[in-house]
């Protein structure tokens, strides 16, 4: 079987999960290719036998980006699945996959699966490296057990009730305000015009003029400009404050349960106990 996988990642997490399932379903005897979503992303997922689509979830929902490069695919009658990344493991966050799902049904793609990993965040706070590693450690099983599954064609669809559903249109907000509040993103003057947000831009939304940044409209919210600036220079107008910037370690010891962090504490506990089962 020849797989191929189409990944947004705004700052390496998504792409770093579906790397290891690549690796998995390689061992299993399959060919993979992965890609990366990115404007103007032309693919022949036809060529291949089997298609997964991978992707951060921005407020409870699939990336813009993503639906519009679902509807760009063109019509073809193969096994899919889905992979979703979050920062935290609320099972609000199911209702990602409705949309994809929907779409690429009526393109012909056949939806067994839909898989879900906690990696750590980039926006709202910084996880500590304990916990990072906690959660890449239990990627690493999860990993495992869906390539597997992907491998058999097994099914495992997510259900998603009315309140999954009513949380995820109300947050659709943002697809509407990042455009508008992407505008507002300034550099200070740590800014050594070295290009890096310009590159790792999805959008291509970035340009420099007279070597410092400048910020269109078509920003998705990924924060990968601000994560991988190396001199911590871009400002994200009003998510200032939750910005969070720089390359986490996953090397390290894992976090024990008493070192997960409060915030949604009970809910990380649950999945990291559920992905370490053998």
């Amino acid at each position: 079987m020849r797989t191929l996988f189409c990944v947004f990642s705004g700052t390496g997490n998504t792409l770093k999960v579906s790397a290891a399932l690549s690796e998995n379903l390689r061992a299993l005897g399959d060919e993979t290719e992965v890609i990366r979503i990115k404007k103007g992303s032309e693919v022949c997922p036809e060529k291949f036998d089997r298609l997964i689509i991978s992707y951060h979830i921005h407020a409870f929902n699939a990336p813009t980006n993503v639906i519009s490069f679902i509807k760009s695919l063109k019509n073809a009658e193969l096994p899919t699945y889905i992979v979703c990344t979050s920062g935290e493991p609320l099972r609000l966050n199911d209702a990602a996959v409705l949309k994809p799902r929907r779409m690429l049904r009526k393109k012909g793609y056949d939806v067994l699966g839909e898989f879900s990993y906690v990696m750590p965040y980039n926006i709202i706070f910084r996880h500590s490296d304990e916990m990072a590693a906690r959660m890449w450690q239990a990627a690493l099983s999860r990993a495992k057990r869906d390539s597997d599954k992907i491998f058999n064609g097994e099914r495992d669809l997510k259900r998603v009730n009315i309140l999954k559903r009513a949380t995820a249109y109300m947050f659709k907000i943002e697809h509407l305000a990042m455009p508008i509040v992407g505008r507002r993103f300034r550099v200070t003057e740590n800014c050594v015009g070295c290009g890096a947000c310009v590159d790792i831009c999805p959008q291509k939304n970035i340009k420099l003029q007279d070597k410092k940044p400048t910020f269109g409209k078509d920003c998705i919210g990924c924060m990968g400009c601000v994560f991988h600036c190396p001199s911590d220079a871009i400002k994200p107008s009003i998510f200032n404050g939750w910005k969070v910037n720089g390359e986490y370690s996953f090397e390290g010891a894992p976090a024990k349960d008493d070192e997960v962090c409060s915030y949604c504490h009970k809910s990380y506990l649950r999945y990291f106990h559920e992905s370490e089962q053998k």
